[in-house]
């Protein structure tokens, strides 16, 4: 899902086998024009984080969460707009209220000190560099389990590894009675992630992607709430039914925690409204390819959540079957899956060629042909494929 784009520096107290102790005050050095992880977490962690860049970021994580992504704040919504999630339009995000010195005024300013001339003033060129690099990365922070917060603690920054790691090292920052800040280093795993706060800097892999929650938000057709608006029909109207995936359950985490949550992208192809009479008639008929992203937290793990999402918007009698592709991103070239989806004329079947797209990277969760007969009689009882559990339904 997310593929770490690391520029490892030396990172000897990356060791679990080391003890913690106050961290050398080490700066990042000028990026051009990309960004390392260990070093945006560096660089968080030598800022003087208080409670209103506290409340900034959960702000953003919290907004990018009930837009249907992840816990993330990506460095592009942190300096275009403070507190603004994943999702939330130029103008309307949940970070519209005003914050006296948000986290990119902290960057910024320790960025002047640390490019600071022999003559007292800071290379402009070189914190300009560095901000424009940051900015434009897609470096973020994913902040796990964000929904436990207690609203004071301040976080232990940690990055993504990359690979099957399930610890790394972590700063924390801690303050003593004279208000003296030092960072040292401990290690964190997911079982401290869930009792304690932890920004993990990572790179964003979804904002690019529409999620299920705000398709329903564009399209009144997808329901609000997650809840389907279902418009009654008469005649040959009423023979049509929708065909809804109302429950989706995930068995095991694709990521390693450090990645944070599964997307998984539903893709299915059908005939919606298939109503020819003659083989003439087919020709004003073509599939179509339903295709969205469900988000699943890692707190979410062997739990029902209820979508209520749309598959076919017309599934009539004469539809035989459709197909159905379920990947979970990681990204790669772009091909597709040929596939065949049947309708049935004067009792005769005919199959309409679709290529459904999926990237060579994605880990394939399933993918087949499922009957008509297979929604009739399983509707509403969970059926298992792969990795997840689905139940289907017709409304």
């Amino acid at each position: 899902m997310k593929t770490s784009k690391l520029l490892l520096f030396t990172l000897a107290l990356v060791s679990a086998s080391c003890d913690p102790g106050v961290l050398p005050r080490e700066e990042p050095e000028p990026a051009a024009g990309s960004v390392s992880l260990p070093e945006v977490a560096r660089l968080l962690s030598a800022l003087p984080i208080g409670g209103e860049q506290l409340a900034e970021v959960h702000a953003a994580v919290s907004a990018s969460a009930g837009n249907g992504y992840d816990e993330e704040y990506t460095m592009r919504d942190l300096f275009e707009q403070p507190g603004a999630g994943v999702g939330d339009r130029a103008g309307k995000a949940s970070g519209a209220a005003h914050y006296g010195t948000p986290m990119r005024v902290l960057i910024e300013n320790h960025l002047r000190e640390r490019y600071r001339t022999k003559a007292g003033e800071f290379d402009a060129a070189a914190v300009q560099d560095y901000l424009d690099a940051l900015a434009s990365s897609d470096a973020q922070i994913y902040w796990p389990y964000s929904e436990e917060y207690d609203g004071t603690s301040l976080p232990v920054i940690t990055f993504d590894p990359g690979g099957a790691a399930t610890n790394n090292v972590g700063y924390q920052t801690r303050i003593d009675a004279a208000g003296n800040r030092t960072v040292e280093e401990v290690v964190v795993d997911e079982a401290y992630a869930r009792t304690h706060p932890v920004w993990v800097v990572n790179n964003n892999s979804d904002s690019g992607y529409t999620s299920l929650e705000m398709r329903r938000r564009e399209d009144p057709d997808w329901g609000l709430g997650g809840e389907i608006l279902v418009k009654g029909g008469s005649g040959e109207a009423a023979q049509s039914r929708m065909l809804v995936l109302k429950y989706f359950k995930m068995n095991r985490n694709y990521d390693s925690w450090f990645g944070g949550a599964s997307e998984f992208f539903i893709k299915c192809g059908s005939v919606s409204g298939f109503k020819a009479k003659t083989e003439s008639d087919m020709k004003d008929y073509s599939p179509t390819i339903t295709d969205f992203m469900i988000v699943v937290k890692r707190k979410d793990l062997d739990t029902f959540r209820p979508f209520n999402a749309i598959l076919v918007s017309e599934w009539t009698e004469q539809m035989d079957d459709f197909c159905l592709l379920i990947t979970e991103d990681d990204g790669g070239t772009q091909t597709t899956w040929k596939c065949s989806a049947n309708v049935k004329v004067q009792s005769k079947s005919y199959g309409f060629e679709l290529d459904i797209p999926y990237r060579d990277r994605d880990d394939i969760v399933w993918r087949g042909t499922l009957a008509r007969s297979y929604f009739e009689k399983q509707s509403g009882i969970t059926g298992s494929f792969g990795d997840v559990e689905l139940v289907f339904g017709f409304i």
